[in-house]
């Protein structure tokens, strides 16, 4: 195929296809011509991306929109994913969020946009993101003309990811030069939800006659509908047995109910078997009173021996999940550019964007968490995993949070190029950015509880446990009730700032220069939870009492609870959310709740600060080699952060916030190869050393030192050094003609850096505590060790480990026009391996979220007004998170292989004015879950069905 005529290699003679610029990767210009065949549409767009990789002297891949306004997929994240070595995080609803690149979880991807650094403050449904993850459903992908993943760096980029860059480059007026009106409305429909979500956008771009001026503008609006259904267990757990139950004698003086750690070898211990039989076991025909001792459980448990019923694996929560509600976005764009000559060229580029959340979500759980159910029948399998049982004294409680969010992000980015000398052969480039995003979640939780009854649960094949029991569980009479039950407020702000500048000077033209330049940039997030259960509990379910029960003086006494229940849309009841929360006061306490130490998510109250310099001297060229174009990069960065973390610490009862400080500073040298060995062939080499920070979530203070001797304390770690890896990769590509290549690379990675749990010995006056907080009696004891200055304490801590983890993996791609099969046919192809060891102790065998093979494909047809594309992206088995889950040394939690497939495909009306295009796009066609396990694949920690969705629109241009 290579040998065929239609390929513009061979139609032209020409050994290399020009680097397409940014005006064309997102102009209307006439459509490329690769011989007999016109390109346009999805595949001119390819053909800019094969022209920029086989141009970069890095490893580097960029997927460019064809015009302003049309990208390639509908979600930037997506787009993204069809990049070799780069994995999509999806959020529950099947949205992507964040990406991992060649091994490494999305911390250490860096995110910027035009060159600048940026931070999120959202969150999403069932994620933490407290880290350096960056959201991309934040970005409207109609905002941008080009997106660029660097896996190897240059001394000039700004350094922070250990994986790889990502540049997300928004439109501008001279990407277009003209006049243009660009529109597009859209319907989506998604399975689960059963409703439409409309978007719309319009853009706006306009030149001057003489060239030297322009404007853009667009705004965007999505009102999306969430739907979704599912499972969760909140975690597996196992009985924590007595003396008794275990069949042990108890040392004297020690109570034969105690649960020693000898009849719970396995760890979790979560589920606590009753003493003896409570009365609801007379429903499932035992006999109450009879002491439930070690044979009891074996004769009730036939088959079973009394360890495997005390390692016995049950969800800790296991729950039907049904969620509800809203995901409104609104954006805008305007960037203006001015080009009063030839040597100058200055620009303004800024981006807002605001998202609107509500989510009613309830779930109906079996209490197996601190639960008291009594095992009859239970069997389970080799891993101890239940398969089957009937639990006596067994329990549900309605959870239901009607989460709402607004989340709001802009940023500005000045910047110029500048020409100098006669030549022209000095050019200035100077940029600043600022960027700030804010993010409010208000999370009440109401629980209820069910009367005891018997459950039957079976867990023998499917993707989740089943269980059922005679209870209506839609039924709002069935006799719910406060006892036990809960309410809580729980909000949670978050605020990310980043503002930094740069600026270069270079020597020489494009190809053959020397650069030297500075960059500061200095980010900031702030994470602060807010909790008034206590008063909100006291208004609604404890009146004059000191429990929830319902009692007199409760806003919603037990008698008037039914009335403010509902049947649900999943099986199981919910709550009038609006007029629960009108009724007790909701919205005033919601108002003024106090902070608290960590909210919901999980996040910890605090907030880090960085500033950041970089300085670098980096060299490009050409020379010949056997008569071939070697060109090569090669330069240092020298970088010096200053950190500030703090958070609240709580001393002698007394709360207030604690700020610690650290720097460090780093020499990052890298250097790129590319050489042209044939007309068609281009071998690379890169080496580099890079870095990402340390995670903010490790190093928020959480100083607890209640020990009276005064010799131990825990405390968050700021003084974490970044994460360090040494880079070597080698590849190329055969280049077969017009879009067409086959590429391969080899990667290898060692990296310093991982955090385990460890203990560092300080003085005390390190440790940022105020003596004069302390207790007498910790004052006494440093003072018997020789005083605050000379006594030491052991912190237990987060800790760099000496370790290294390698990480090496082969990527490789086919692109492929197939016109001489037929006209306006292709395909894309990549795969990405990645093998993970460790050396040294305390080391993580894998780093954890990322997929050891994937691979994704699309393949696509484009004649004349009709387009139509079929892609397929998979993501391998993967581990999720470290070990000791839940107390069980052994678990991890661990995320099925999972395939999607999604069809794009349009029809250009070509004789009617601004050429509209029918669209229709459809995601995940074939219905796939998102379903994660515990340990074991039949031990499903969470089953999601995000549904499929269909998208029917129009999109022209003026």
């Amino acid at each position: 195929m290579a040998a065929a005529p239609v390929f513009a290699q061979e139609a032209t003679g020409s050994s290399a296809q020009p680097e397409p610029t940014q005006s064309q990767a997102a102009s209307g210009q006439d459509a490329v011509t690769l011989d007999r065949v016109e390109v346009s549409g999805y595949r001119r767009s390819i053909q800019f991306s094969t022209d920029a990789k086989r141009d970069s002297v890095t490893f580097t891949d960029t997927v460019y929109a064809e015009d302003i306004g049309k990208f390639p997929d509908m979600n930037i994240g997506e787009s993204l994913s069809r990049i070799p070595g780069v994995q999509l995080s999806r959020d529950v609803n099947g949205e992507g969020t964040n990406i991992a690149i060649r091994g490494l979880g999305s911390s250490f991807t860096k995110t910027t946009l035009n060159g600048a650094s940026i931070a999120t403050a959202s969150i999403g449904l069932d994620a933490q993101n407290q880290n350096r993850e960056v959201d991309l459903n934040l970005f409207p992908t109609e905002f941008f003309t080009q997106l660029t993943v660097s896996k190897t760096p240059t001394a000039s980029m700004l350094e922070g990811g250990v994986s790889g860059v990502v540049d997300m480059r928004s439109a501008r007026p001279f990407d277009r030069p003209g006049t243009h009106l660009t529109y597009a409305l859209q319907g989506g429909y998604n399975s689960t939800s059963d409703k439409i979500s409309p978007n719309g956008t319009l853009i706006g771009s306009w030149t001057n006659e003489s060239g030297t001026f322009g404007i853009l503008g667009g705004v965007t609006s999505t009102r999306g509908k969430l739907g979704l259904e599912g499972f969760e267990s909140v975690g597996w757990t196992n009985p924590g047995l007595t003396y008794t139950q275990c069949g042990l004698t108890p040392p004297a003086g020690t109570p034969a109910t105690n649960q020693p750690a000898a009849c719970n070898v396995g760890g979790g211990g979560n589920w606590r078997i009753p003493d003896t039989v409570p009365a609801s076991g007379a429903a499932a025909g035992l006999t109450p009173g009879e002491v439930i001792d070690a044979n009891w459980l074996l004769a009730h448990n036939p088959g079973l021996d009394i360890n495997q019923i005390s390692e016995a694996l049950i969800p800790r929560l296991g729950r039907n999940v049904y969620m509800d509600g809203e995901r409104n976005r609104d954006s805008g764009v305007l960037s203006m550019e001015w080009r009063p000559s030839d040597d100058l060229h200055f620009y303004l580029d800024t981006l807002y964007s605001e998202a609107h959340r509500t989510n009613n979500r309830i779930d109906m759980n079996l209490i197996g968490r601190n639960g008291s159910m009594v095992p009859v029948d239970m069997q389970v399998d080799a891993n101890n995993v239940v398969t089957s049982a009937t639990f006596a004294n067994a329990q549900y409680f309605l959870e239901a949070r009607p989460y709402r969010e607004d989340v709001k992000f802009w940023s500005v980015n000045p910047g110029a190029e500048i020409l100098f000398g006669d030549a022209q052969d000095v050019k200035l480039t100077v940029q600043a950015n600022a960027s700030r995003s804010w993010m409010f979640r208000e999370s009440p939780t109401i629980l209820v509880n069910s009367p005891i009854t018997t459950v039957q649960y079976e867990n023998t094949g499917g993707d989740q446990p089943t269980i059922s029991s005679g209870l209506d569980l839609n039924d709002p009479n069935l006799g719910w009730s406060w006892t036990g039950g809960r309410v809580n407020i729980n909000n949670e702000k978050r605020v990310t700032e980043t503002q930094g500048a740069r600026a270069d000077l270079q020597f020489g033209d494009d190809k053959r220069n020397v650069k030297v330049g500075f960059a500061y940039d200095e980010a900031e997030r702030r994470i602060q939870g807010f909790d008034n259960s206590v008063a909100w509990e006291q208004v609604v379910c404890r009146g004059a009492g000191t429990t929830c029960t319902g009692g007199p003086g409760s806003a919603i006494p037990q008698a008037d609870l039914a009335s403010y229940l509902r049947p649900g849309p999943y099986g199981f009841i919910t709550v009038d959310f609006d007029r629960f929360m009108r009724d007790t006061n909701y919205y005033a306490l919601r108002d003024s709740a106090p902070e608290s130490n960590s909210a919901n998510t999980g996040a910890s109250t605090g907030g880090i600060e960085e500033k950041n310099w970089g300085f670098y001297v980096e060299a490009n060229a050409e020379a010949e080699v056997w008569n071939r174009t070697l060109r090569f990069n090669a330069g240092m960065r020298y970088v010096t952060t200053d950190q500030t973390i703090s958070g609240p610490v709580t001393l002698s009862g007394v709360r207030s916030y604690q700020s610690l400080d650290s720097d460090y500073k780093e020499l990052l040298p890298s250097f790129n190869l590319a050489w042209d060995v044939a007309d068609n062939v281009v071998l690379r080499m890169s080496g580099s050393r890079t870095m990402t920070r340390p995670n903010p979530s490790a190093m928020i203070p959480a100083t607890n030192f209640s020990d009276p001797s005064a010799q131990t304390a825990s405390q968050g770690n700021p003084n974490l050094a970044p994460y360090l890896a040494t880079n070597f990769d080698l590849g190329g590509e055969w280049y077969t003609g017009g879009e067409g290549y086959v590429g391969l690379t080899l990667f290898n990675k060692r990296i310093n850096g991982f955090t385990v749990n460890g203990v560092r010995r300080i003085p005390f006056n390190e440790l940022g505590v105020p003596y004069d907080s302390l207790l007498p009696t910790q004052q006494a004891a440093l003072q018997q060790r020789g005083g605050p200055d000379a006594a030491t304490v052991d912190v237990q801590t987060q800790v760099n480990a000496d370790g290294v983890l390698n990480i090496r993996g082969v990527e490789a791609i086919w692109v492929q026009p197939l016109d001489v099969v037929l006209d306006g046919l292709g395909f894309t192809a990549n795969y990405t391996h990645v093998n993970q060891d460790s050396e040294g102790d305390g080391v993580p065998a894998v780093a954890e979220g990322v997929a050891p093979n994937l691979w994704n494909g699309t393949v696509y047809w484009e004649k004349g007004p009709v387009s139509a594309r079929v892609s397929y992206t998979w993501n391998d088995d993967m581990i999720i998170s470290g070990a000791n889950q839940n107390g069980i040394p052994y678990a991890r939690l661990n995320a099925d292989a999972r395939g999607q497939m999604d069809l794009s495909a349009s029809y250009t009306l070509e004789n009617l004015p601004s050429k509209p295009q029918i669209t229709l796009n459809v995601t995940n066609i074939t219905d796939e879950p998102l379903r994660t396990t515990f340990a074991w694949p039949n031990a499903t920690y969470s089953l999601y069905y995000p549904g499929r969705t269909i998208m029917l629109g129009i999109r022209g241009t003026f």
